[in-house]
């Protein structure tokens, strides 16, 4: 076998071989073997929080950037941040949780599909009707604590992190609801009202609130903690900081812009795709692959390209010598408006 083929596992020759027991350990942000049994331990979770936490550190916003971000949290306004991939659009959200003590930030990832309602929160009336049926056949009927007493409908509802970001609380909560553009044509029209009045309605809890103790009922955040709810409705004391993100691919209707701050990230320079690198692979893998970095930039001059390629190119070509090393680098980083 060549040098430069040495870090193939798969070889495709048709025979049997133990390379597998060669492979290294998975990158930080595909490593999925430290989770519990439900899928939120403290293993992959916590070293892209790490990540997160690290890049908040390094973080340093240019005079534009850092005057936006005091004007939104000033105004109580959301920041629409829209920039290419890579520019530091999630960040931003992390840096300023980091440094101003607010906690970990709550994300909202969007997808063509997404809607108000998953934002905000989410009440699963068929496993409560699956549990009503459970216990009546128990013969527990409606008592106490059962799924058929009203009491027990919070269990059954959860926030969303728009929802968990508009609690009640003394100081604001970082939401970052990110690629907004990746949404159908109505969600922005849909947030409008919300990040405007700062408060959401829950029907099912409203609907029996006068047969709550207190009107008030225990639900479940986005983060994993209960909280109560009065009369079924959530309004916020203090107005959350809220990012929202766009790479660009389509224009927002005009009320939403004027609800917002906006703020337009250039192409990242060196410096900031270095501290990238470092945050998630280490200063020896910036070190290493300055190169590519230089290359990168270089590129993304004429090509759409996303931060993302440039990570896996570092991780991966440190296991492939030259000029493999060279050559894989390319194939990785594929410009993304390349025309079909």
């Amino acid at each position: 076998m060549t040098e430069s083929s040495e870090w193939l596992i798969y070889r495709g020759a048709g025979e049997p071989h133990d390379g597998m027991s060669r492979l290294p350990p998975p990158p930080p942000w595909r490593d999925f073997a430290g989770r519990d049994a439900e899928g939120d331990g403290d293993g992959s979770r916590d070293r892209r929080l790490g990540a997160h936490r690290h890049l908040a550190e390094l973080h340093r916003p240019g005079a534009e950037e850092l005057e936006m971000i005091n004007a939104a949290l000033y105004l109580r306004r959301p920041l629409l941040v829209t920039g290419s991939p890579g520019a530091g659009k999630s960040t931003l959200a992390h840096s300023v949780a980091y440094e101003l003590g607010l906690g970990d930030v709550l994300r909202w990832s969007i997808v063509s599909r997404s809607t108000l309602q998953d934002g905000l929160y989410h009440y699963d009336a068929i496993a409560r009707l699956q549990d009503v049926q459970i216990a009546a056949q128990g013969g527990y009927g409606a008592a106490a604590g059962s799924p058929g007493a009203v009491e027990a409908i919070g269990s059954y509802i959860r926030l969303g992190p728009l929802g968990t970001a508009l609690l009640p609380s003394a100081t604001p909560r970082v939401l970052l609801i990110d690629e907004l553009d990746k949404s159908d044509i109505d969600l922005p029209n849909d947030l409008l009202n919300v990040l405007e009045e700062g408060e959401f309605e829950i029907p099912e809890l409203q609907r029996i609130a006068d047969r709550l103790p207190d009107g008030e009922a225990e639900v479940l955040t986005a983060d994993g903690t209960k909280v109560r709810v009065r009369d079924g409705r959530v309004r916020c004391g203090a107005f959350p900081f809220v990012v929202l993100t766009s790479n660009g691919e389509r224009d927002f209707p005009a009320p939403l812009m004027r609800r917002c701050i906006h703020l337009e990230l250039g192409r990242p320079d060196h410096n900031r795709l270095a501290t990238f690198v470092r945050a998630h692979l280490g200063d020896e893998a910036a070190r290493a692959g300055d190169d590519l970095i230089t290359r990168f930039l270089e590129r993304s001059r004429s090509e759409l390209l996303a931060a993302d390629q440039l990570l896996n190119a570092i991780y991966l070509t440190d296991a492939a010598a030259q000029p493999s090393r060279d050559r894989l680098a390319d194939l990785l980083i594929q410009r993304l408006d390349r025309p079909r």
